[in-house]
């Protein structure tokens, strides 16, 4: 699906869907209850489809009523499962130890850039304690019963494994750790982890290099409302800075949303109706980075992204196509080894961007072509389903003018 969007500022009141990030922690601590749970507030995207049904293969039972969704906690493990994670990192990488914890033997699926994201850290880690990997590339077939133990994990490369043991070891019959052996990137997911587990009766220690987790834990049912997202609520934010105004709703102020951060940035970037320029460490804020690089584009100066070399393996190489894409609609973005520089130009025009299927090339282009010179075709613009499936209802709900222009 190809969509044409003319330039004009968006008004009115949006409603941010769920944060995907609570939402995966949530319907899977769900799962992991012996009983029943409701989480309310769920946004359904493709991902969480993706871990639902992953969950559902292990033996929970969802049901899905508009935005609230009753989980039936699995009562007894599985002993073959087949994971459809479609393209859903999270999934892949929350589940797999999970799956082994429970003993099941399965097989992992997926599609689209998935096969090439990384999972060395499991097929080395959990392979020393109780877990065989049968094939080296998806799908990936495991066998086995994870053991507790000592798991070292590389910080640097996704937060995602550290979450996935973190569901998976407390059901363990032993204690287990996990030593950090390199600096946390994106601890602020972790500790969304962290949060959600608590309230589902799961207690995780911090030791001082990593994380202390007892074994024999059981999830308790509970009852819980998924917060709207900060990182989809970053692209409105950044389209008030370019002139729009937009009432953002359904926000947690006390949320322990990593990508809450686009606050603090604005509001030392912009003022006085102008937007200066920034030096950004992404470390911890990755998602935030394609919108970053829009806002960077209509600066008064040079704005850097650093720190953000683990984007090259998201559903495109992010980098790459962030700075593509803006270089398409006239901006100077140059790649470095870490992240962006964004040089603006003053003379941001209309063009055609490819999404490389990545939906956050989609979102942050549409809030881009808000405010230049000329219609933008953004070229499958379906891949903003992924995580924001009303994406471009809301955008014309605002008084965005966008058209499919291909239906193929």
């Amino acid at each position: 699906m190809d969509i044409r969007i003319e330039p004009s500022q968006l008004r009115g009141k949006v409603e941010i869907p769920a944060s995907k990030s609570c939402a995966h922690r949530a319907l899977i601590s769900a799962a992991l209850a012996g009983e029943t749970s409701v989480i309310s507030g769920v946004s359904m995207s493709k991902d969480i489809e993706a871990t639902i049904g992953a969950m559902t293969a292990l033996g929970a039972e969802f049901v899905v009523n508009g935005t609230t969704v009753t989980v039936k906690g699995i009562s007894s493990p599985v002993d073959k499962a087949v994971i459809d994670c479609n393209e859903s990192g999270s999934t892949l990488r929350f589940v797999i130890p999970i799956a082994a914890a429970l003993g099941t033997k399965s097989r992992f699926i997926g599609r689209g850039r998935l096969p090439q994201r990384p999972i060395d850290i499991y097929t080395r880690e959990l392979s020393k304690n109780g877990v065989r990997f049968l094939t080296e590339t998806m799908p990936y077939d495991i066998e086995g019963s994870l053991r507790g133990g000592i798991f070292e994990i590389e910080g640097n490369v996704s937060s995602q494994f550290v979450t996935g043991l973190l569901f998976a070891l407390p059901l363990l019959e032993g204690d287990s750790e996990i030593r950090l052996t390199s600096h946390l990137e994106s601890r602020p997911y972790v500790d969304i982890t962290i949060d959600i587990l608590r309230r589902f009766g799961i207690v995780i220690e911090s030791s001082e290099n990593g994380f202390h987790i007892a074994g024999g834990q059981k999830y308790k049912p509970y009852d819980y409302r998924v917060e709207g997202d900060y990182s989809q609520a970053a692209f409105f934010y950044v389209a008030n800075a370019l002139g729009s105004e937009v009432n953002i709703g359904n926000l947690a102020a006390d949320s322990v949303q990593g990508d809450r951060k686009i606050l603090e940035i604005l509001n030392e970037t912009c003022y006085n109706n102008s937007i200066g320029c920034y030096r950004a460490d992404c470390s911890d804020i990755p998602d935030l980075v394609p919108i970053l690089a829009v806002l960077g584009a209509f600066g008064s100066g040079d704005s850097v992204i650093y720190n953000a070399q683990r984007l090259r393996i998201k559903e495109s190489d992010r980098l790459v196509t962030t700075a593509a894409m803006l270089n398409e609609l006239g901006g100077d973005v140059e790649v470095t080894d870490d992240g962006l520089i964004i040089r603006p130009t003053g003379k941001m025009h209309g063009g055609t961007i490819d999404s490389a299927g990545d939906h956050r090339i989609v979102m942050a282009a549409a809030i881009a072509a808000t405010s230049i010179d000329g219609p933008v075709v953004i070229k499958g613009a379906e891949a903003a389903e992924k995580s924001y499936p009303d994406f471009f209802k809301d955008y014309i709900d605002l008084g965005g003018k966008a058209n499919v222009i291909d239906l193929e």
